[in-house]
């Protein structure tokens, strides 16, 4: 038996009164009020808290988890205002010769710069040195010719870009696909590193929607011992016939993980995004991937087979062809994104059974993209409090590495819609920290209750005394278990 003693916490969601909680082989089974509760083995784990306040474990519902933990790796040019500003800094990396096969730049945001991007700023910085830079979107990748070559040798195909250099969408993904491809004990070590950094903020469990079939990699490294989340792993269409085969079903537990990995959604993306241009809306802008017919057909088969579909959607007449999806299914699941929507198509998730799967610090990243490039639609642009009333469930997410891995990040872009010092944008759309929190938790929890499992947080502070954006950006974590096993402590 391994036992655990909290001793003198406050449960979030209370009014605050101390209490003592015991913790019995990763369930919690008993509360009661502060120094009535003693130890029942000289084993057990007495922890002094001084009043710290004891959540559910926190939940990140939308990730990329190889790209968060590679893109840790990458320089970073998501502060470079311009593309000549961005090629300066990777030519002043270059300068240092610590890239000796593919300089590798993350984030660059070009939808408001004053020139596009253009393939001759890359090619001046070192002809025979392949460069790529990611949007941070991920949607697009901006190469020079060396990197057009080399991933045209590896993908199988030509990739032909115009005089920008930009490749979009799918072309776009085989490249970041082919980055990813680094020997599994790098990548595995780079994860582990990323896993613990997601613990110290209170992150118990993430939805890996990785585009590369993932639960196999998650199941050796659990083996591994890196341990430190929950992962339920998707899968998408390249690889649906494969997860039928084995029989693999949403939520089914992965032998050999020790429960921490599961089977995720099925993964399908309908368009592309904002700061790429590509997000489909009504006005006709943007792509649209599948038809509303293959897209049905796919999603009924994966229905079927007992995936729960989890379809990305930017634009407005994405989310309403993702919503036509589901209805002609008669299947729930997630939309991922919603961030345009129809007013006629807010009450459609909830009647439809469907959760909208955000990432409210995309709308900090985009407010002035979206300004530009959906000016006179931005009322309808990532409508939080709008789905909320609607009824709508809610689970926000970073989309990692979008925004970064953190849930404390996320509900204070949903709670205040605010960063920066900027004054908020459209404010009525702001979530109550509650609703933030309900979905930042494992199982839209509030607190923490005898017979839950022991995924916890400890924190410095009430988190729903938040007032505003600055305190959730800055709350301190003090510790964070699975199943009453520590993860992170600093206690």
């Amino acid at each position: 038996m391994k036992e655990i003693l909290l001793r003198t916490v406050r449960r979030v969601g209370t009014s605050g009164a101390p209490s003592d909680v015991r913790i019995v082989d990763g369930l919690v089974t008993a509360i009661a009020p502060a120094g009535t509760l003693d130890p029942t083995d000289a084993d057990t784990d007495v922890v002094e808290t001084a009043g710290a306040w004891l959540g559910p474990g926190l939940v990140d519902h939308h990730v990329h988890f190889d790209q968060w933990a590679l893109v840790r790796r990458r320089v970073d040019v998501s502060a470079c205002d311009s593309a000549e500003a961005t090629a300066d800094l990777l030519a002043e990396v270059a300068r240092t010769g610590v890239a000796d096969r593919v300089l590798i730049g993350h984030g660059y945001r070009d939808g408001m710069w004053p020139r596009p991007a253009r393939r001759a700023l890359l090619d001046r910085i070192e002809p025979r040195l392949p460069i790529v830079v990611i949007s941070g979107d991920l949607h697009a990748v901006w190469c020079n010719a060396a990197a057009l070559e080399h991933f045209s040798g590896i993908v199988g195909r030509p990739l032909v870009a115009g005089d920008d250099g930009v490749l979009r969408e799918q072309d776009a993904f085989d490249v970041t696909g082919a980055l990813s491809h680094v020997p599994d004990e790098v990548l595995d070590g780079f994860v582990a590193d990323a896993v613990e950094a997601s613990a110290a903020r209170g992150v118990t469990r993430v939805t890996d929607l990785e585009m590369t079939f993932g639960l196999d990699r998650w199941t050796r490294r659990v083996q591994a011992g890196t341990d430190g989340l929950r992962v339920d792993s998707g899968v998408y269409p390249a690889d649906l016939d494969a997860a039928i085969r084995r029989g693999l079903r949403t939520g089914d537990v992965v032998e050999g993980t020790r429960g921490l990995v599961r089977t995720g959604p099925f993964k399908v993306i309908t368009d592309g995004s904002l700061g790429t241009r590509t997000a489909a809306t009504a006005s006709g802008d943007g792509v649209l991937v599948w038809s509303f017919d293959d897209l049905v057909a796919m999603v009924r088969r994966a229905v079927d087979a007992g995936l729960v579909p989890a379809v990305h959607a930017i634009g407005d007449r994405a989310n309403t062809l993702a919503l036509d999806v589901f209805e002609a299914v008669g299947a729930r699941g997630t939309i991922e994104h919603a961030q345009l929507l129809a007013d006629t198509d807010l009450e459609r998730f909830a009647r439809l059974g469907v959760a909208a799967s955000v990432q409210p610090e995309h709308a900090m990243d985009d407010r002035d993209i979206a300004d530009r490039y959906w000016a006179g639609m931005t009322e309808r642009a990532f409508p939080f409090a709008s789905l909320d009333r609607a009824g709508a469930r809610l689970l926000l997410g970073s989309d990692a590495p979008v925004a970064p891995l953190d849930p404390w990040v996320s509900m204070a872009a949903a709670v205040g819609r605010d960063r920066d010092g900027r004054e908020p944008w459209h404010p009525a759309e702001r979530l109550g920290v509650l609703t933030a929190w309900r979905g930042s938790t494992e199982g839209g929890r509030v607190g923490v209750a005898v017979g839950d499992v022991a995924d916890l947080v400890l924190l410095e502070a009430d988190p729903l005394a938040a007032t505003g954006s600055g305190p959730l950006r800055r709350v301190r974590v003090l510790a964070t278990a699975i199943a009453g096993r520590f993860t992170y402590r600093d206690v």
